[in-house]
């Protein structure tokens, strides 16, 4: 398969071949970055739960204990933990899969060199790997939330649907900063502020009923907002999505995906000259 930027074809055959000709090379990857992630530790993949568990905890006594911040009429910390648990899933899965894909190819010299290996591949695994690990945690959420609310809900069936943009946006944006830390070595440092600015921007850490009218605009322009409302909603209270929020999330996924993959595509054959 020819992934050359020259070739007069559509963008999105290279794109989805790579899906379907390197998903077996994709799910092996993902494998072999989990195991490889945490291996040696007594804990192993374990880690992937006691790290945004102590998270919360932080952050529940900040905001709940000290800041008496509320998720809805009901209150109480396990309650604001159990919505900043569900929150915070999906932003580390994210933020996990754009981090880390910025120093993908500096730190697989020996694999950019490789004229056959499809070195889009290797974004892919990492917003795949950090998925995987999302969902862990997120067996993890339903069971507490089954415990606090006694009941099920059908609506957390509408997962695998919201997880479609942010697959798109994490990918997409992998892409793009896996090329820009080839050229601009700086990257990984500007993407973790950049990052963390976005986390705190978003409604993830208290609820939006917090944010005052005047910044209200920042919620209301943030694609990644309606996504974790979506999963707020689905998963803990029993609710639809919010779909016309998810359109935009879902617009902006796409944009990021496309662009994405445009430009590394764009830039791919500069690399092995770079490094």
């Amino acid at each position: 398969m020819n992934y050359s930027s020259d070739a007069k074809i559509p963008l999105w055959q290279p794109a989805w071949a790579l899906f379907s000709e390197h998903r077996g090379l994709i799910r092996s990857m993902v494998r072999r970055d989990l195991t490889s992630r945490y291996k040696g530790s007594i804990m192993g993949l374990g880690w992937a739960i006691i790290t945004p568990a102590v998270q919360i905890v932080i952050f529940t006594v900040i905001f709940s204990g000290i800041f008496n911040a509320r998720f809805g009429d009901q209150g109480g910390h396990l309650r604001f933990a159990v919505y900043l648990f569900c929150g915070m899933l999906p932003w580390i899965a994210f933020s996990d899969g754009v981090l880390r894909s910025t120093t993908a190819l500096t730190d697989n010299v020996n694999l950019v060199r490789r004229v056959v290996f499809p070195l889009e591949a290797l974004p892919v695994n990492l917003a795949m790997s950090a998925l995987v690990q999302q969902l862990l945690g997120t067996v993890v959420l339903l069971a507490a939330a089954l415990l606090m609310q006694r009941t099920p809900h059908a609506t957390a069936l509408w997962l695998p649907v919201l997880l479609i943009p942010q697959l798109l946006a994490t990918i997409g944006l992998g892409w793009l900063m896996a090329s820009l830390g080839v050229f601009i070595r700086d990257m990984p440092q500007v993407n973790q502020l950049a990052l963390q600015a976005c986390m705190y921007l978003t409604p993830i850490l208290y609820p939006e009923s917090m944010v005052p009218p005047n910044y209200r605009w920042l919620v209301d322009w943030n694609p990644m907002a309606p996504l974790i409302r979506s999963y707020r909603l689905a998963l803990l209270e029993g609710k639809m999505p919010d779909w016309k929020g998810l359109s935009v999330t879902l617009a902006f996924g796409l944009i990021c995906f496309g662009f994405g993959y445009w430009w590394f595509e764009r830039t791919k054959k500069a690399f092995a000259d770079v490094m």
